[in-house]
C-alpha cells in the first residue's frame, strides 16, 4: 500500500484536524490501509504504526492521540491528559492544546467539533444508536462545561454511510418513531418490509436541533468507496472475516 495519507478536511474548522480515508497505512489483507482500530485482529504492532502515522500528521507525539472506548452510548467526557486506559466513552472533549482527539468508524458517524472563541474542540462517535441517544447533544453539553457557546460551535460529520447504502427493516423504523417521533422523516421506502435510513441527515438534524452555530456533512459514503473506507455493512455483505477502522482526529 502507498504510504501518503489522505485526509479529508473541512474549512467550517478552523481547529487541526482531519478524516483519515484508509490510504497510506500498513495494515494488509482485509484491512489493507491505515486500519486504526486496536480493536480489530489486525496485527497490534501494525496498528501502532497507522496511529503513529496518523499522530506524525496531526503534529503531536503517538501517546497525545486520545480514544476511549466506544460502546454506543451517549457519554461524552473530558479529557486533559492522555489516557493510559481508555474508558468507556463515546464522545470526547478538552480545552487542552495538544491532545489529539480521535473516534474510530466504519459507517458510524464521525462528528469533529471546534468553538473557536472558548478554545475547545469534540469528537464523537455516532452510530444510530448513539445519535438516538443523545451522544451529540452530550458532546455539546460537555463542550459547554469547558466554557464553549453552542452557538459559537462549528460540527462536521465525516464520511459515514448514506441513505442509499443503509437499509433496515420495520423494527428499526418502529423503535426511532417511538422513541424520536420527528425521526420518520429521515427514512425512505425501499424494497417491500424494507426502509432506507438517513444517518448523517438525522445526525445534521439533532445537532440543529441542539442549537449549534454550524452543522454540515462532507458527503463521503464509506459503503460505495471500497477504495477509500472501511466499512461494516459491505464487510457483512461480503462475508469477510473482520474489518479496518478509519480514524477522525481534532486538536487545538
Amino acid at each position: 500500500m502507498p504510504t501518503t495519507l489522505e485526509i479529508i478536511t473541512s474549512p467550517a474548522l478552523a481547529a487541526r484536524h482531519g478524516f483519515f480515508t484508509r490510504k497510506g497505512g500498513a495494515s494488509s489483507g482485509v484491512f489493507a490501509g491505515l486500519n486504526c482500530g486496536s480493536g480489530s485482529t489486525d496485527q497490534a504492532e501494525i496498528v501502532a504504526i497507522n496511529r503513529a502515522r496518523v499522530a506524525e500528521a496531526m503534529g503531536v507525539a503517538p501517546e497525545a492521540l486520545v480514544n476511549v472506548h466506544q460502546v454506543h452510548s451517549a457519554r461524552a467526557i473530558p479529557v486533559t491528559v492522555p489516557l493510559p486506559v481508555r474508558p468507556e466513552a463515546d464522545a470526547m472533549v478538552t480545552a487542552t492544546p495538544g491532545l489529539l482527539l480521535g473516534v474510530l468508524t466504519a459507517d458510524c458517524q464521525p462528528v469533529l467539533f471546534h468553538e473557536p472563541a472558548a478554545g475547545v474542540v469534540g469528537a464523537a462517535h455516532a452510530g444510530w444508536r448513539g445519535a438516538l441517544d443523545g451522544v451529540l447533544e452530550a458532546t455539546v453539553d460537555a463542550m459547554e462545561t469547558l466554557g464553549a457557546d453552542r452557538r459559537r460551535i462549528q460540527a462536521v460529520i465525516g464520511p459515514t454511510i448514506s441513505q442509499a447504502a443503509y437499509e433496515v427493516g420495520q423494527d428499526f423504523f418502529d423503535r426511532f418513531r417511538a422513541e424520536d417521533p420527528e425521526s420518520v422523516r429521515f427514512f425512505a421506502n425501499g424494497k417491500v418490509g424494507r426502509m432506507h435510513f438517513d444517518l448523517p441527515g438525522y445526525g445534521l438534524h439533532r445537532l440543529r436541533a441542539a442549537g449549534v452555530g454550524h452543522a454540515e456533512w462532507t458527503g463521503h459514503c464509506t459503503y460505495q468507496d471500497p477504495q477509500r473506507f472501511y466499512s461494516f455493512r459491505r464487510t457483512t455483505h461480503a462475508g469477510e472475516a473482520d474489518y479496518g477502522r478509519l480514524i477522525s482526529t481534532i486538536r487545538l
